[in-house]
């Protein structure tokens, strides 16, 4: 089994301020030489002088964020939470799908229930499905697992949050998260502040050593999470959870559920970017939160084609959050201000990017090498982030090896993906998933091996339970607009399906019925204009 570890960071803190001075020298000697032989005055230095002081606050903040911990009275009381993990699969690689099912039965603090949702995959899991069974039950696990018509992430997910009302907490992964040993014992910790209602744990690539791009996707992954979310969390403002390892209090998921699982734009069904709207409705009740010391191994992309229809999925994603995101945070919390300042950086950023690599050297007819130097400075700052986080499965010299690829994938994110996210803004409308029609990654034989035992022999396996759990239908469905947004919400109510029998093993021996599910309203009201909405007040 991998284990993950934060590792002490006060020389990497010194060595990022003294390279982040060094880019501000550089960005500013740059900006001013260039300024003054063109005769553009000070509008850059103005600029440039905005962008410094938003990054050197971003850098205070990143560094300032701290593990949650708790003492032992709050330890008994997390120990009493309901953890359900949903596990939603669709044409997952059967190898990785054990690893992730696995490594929720070595977990130093177990969850009550662990419930696998087939959302319809192509790949049979009959052999896989009962020998996991089994496993659970040895370790005192409830198991369920269910077999759904396809219907998409959300759908599977639906069909767990309507049937166990009795949750405190839901844990969720993806079908190719490897959870480290102590992972849902440190993403529980933060709920002892009753004002946090969802936290994000910490994604590593699993396959990080398998090529050059999966090198440079987890250290732009990586590094994203230790600076960007790490500041937002210093302000229980965390924007957006990831998919492979987070956690949410009950009540908030099932609060919202018809407005999660009905969400349309410009009356498209959304199907992607379904955690940010988890991470949504946490912030309307409250904090949102990273914990650094929560981790998970995910397999990345290992092809380019793969890579960016992932980031363009993102990408429409994180358009379409921008406008529920400025609707409904409140003005007075540090989310929308924090949010605010992003497009502004972005916007910043383009508008440099556009005068000083695009329209000056065609001007010109060459572009000045010293201009690249500072996102290069700025990037290995930041990256040295990456360098607080030990595997045991990576050595020191591994790890030195792919933060030298910071240059690289400072150029990347600076030439390519930048272009990427503005074709994935302008084409956000395409609102399916784009990637999963088949298996794309496949599990190494180690990560295999180090997370589940080999299958051994098992009985022929039965038929998982069927169940027929529609995304709700609308029936004259109530359109709400505003200039630029529809949104279509079901006036249907969605129905449970719980006529099918599920597999239950239970973790004690005597366990109370458990209640029935709740019965959602009637009607989901998603007010634009007045009053309240699903997500809370309407902000004024």
């Amino acid at each position: 089994m991998i284990t993950v570890r934060r590792a002490r960071n006060r020389g990497i803190m010194l060595a990022a301020l003294v390279l982040l001075a060094m880019g501000a020298w550089a960005a500013h000697h740059a900006v001013s030489t260039y300024a003054a032989l063109q005769g553009y005055g000070t509008q850059f230095g103005l600029l440039f002088s905005l962008a410094f002081v938003l990054l050197a606050v971003q850098t205070v903040l990143y560094y300032c964020e701290r593990p949650y911990t708790t003492t032992a009275a709050q330890d008994r009381e997390l120990d009493r939470l309901n953890v359900v993990v949903p596990v939603p699969v669709y044409n997952e690689d059967p190898g990785l799908l054990r690893g992730c099912l696995w490594s929720m039965l070595e977990q130093e603090r177990l969850p009550a229930t662990v419930y696998v949702v087939d959302d319809g995959s192509k790949v049979d899991y009959g052999s896989l499905r009962e020998e996991y069974i089994a496993a659970a039950a040895q370790v005192g696990v409830a198991a369920r697992w269910v077999r759904t018509a396809n219907g998409g992430k959300r759908h599977a997910q639906g069909v767990v949050f309507a049937d166990t009302p009795e949750a405190d907490v839901y844990v969720t992964v993806d079908s190719d998260a490897i959870l480290v040993p102590n992972a849902i014992d440190e993403v529980l910790k933060p709920f002892h502040d009753q004002r946090v209602q969802s936290v994000a744990g910490v994604v590593l690539a699993a396959n990080a050593r398998k090529n050059l791009l999966t090198r440079l996707t987890d250290l732009w992954f990586v590094t994203g999470q230790l600076v960007d979310r790490s500041a937002a969390s210093t302000m229980g403002s965390v924007l957006v959870n990831s998919g492979p390892l987070a956690a949410y209090r009950g009540p908030v998921v099932r609060e919202h559920l018809t407005s999660y699982l009905g969400e349309t734009f410009f009356g498209r069904s959304v199907e992607f970017s379904d955690d940010s709207m988890l991470t949504i409705f946490a912030l309307t009740r409250g904090k949102a939160v990273q914990q650094p010391t929560a981790f998970a191994l995910t397999a990345m992309p290992e092809n380019l084609s793969h890579h960016l229809r992932q980031y363009v999925r993102w990408m429409r994603g994180a358009f379409i959050r921008s406008w529920w995101r400025f609707k409904y945070l409140p003005l007075s919390g540090f989310a929308f201000w924090n949010h605010a300042l992003a497009w502004v950086q972005m916007l910043i950023s383009t508008m440099l990017f556009a005068c000083l690599f695009v329209l000056a050297p065609i001007a010109a007819g060459t572009i000045s090498p010293i201009l690249l130097l500072v996102p290069l400075v700025i990037g290995l700052a930041q990256s040295l982030r990456y360098l607080s986080i030990r595997r045991s499965d990576e050595s020191l010299g591994s790890q030195l090896f792919t933060l030298a690829l910071s240059p690289i994938a400072t150029l990347w994110a600076f030439f390519v993906l930048r272009f990427v996210r503005w074709y994935g803004t302008v084409t956000c409308l395409r609102t399916g998933w784009g990637t999963r029609e088949t298996v794309e990654i496949t599990a190494e034989p180690s990560t295999a091996a180090a997370t589940a035992p080999a299958p051994g022999p098992v009985a022929t396996p039965t038929p998982a339970p069927t169940r027929s759990m529609p995304l709700p239908t609308p029936r004259a469905p109530e359109v709400l607009t505003t200039a630029a947004v529809e949104i279509e919400l079901p006036t249907q109510r969605l129905a449970p399906v719980l006529d099918a029998p599920t597999v239950r093993l239970a973790r004690h021996a005597a366990r109370p019925p458990r209640p029935a599910p709740p019965r959602l309203p009637a009607t989901t009201r998603w007010e634009i204009d007045s009053i309240t909405t699903r997500l809370g007040p309407h902000r004024r």
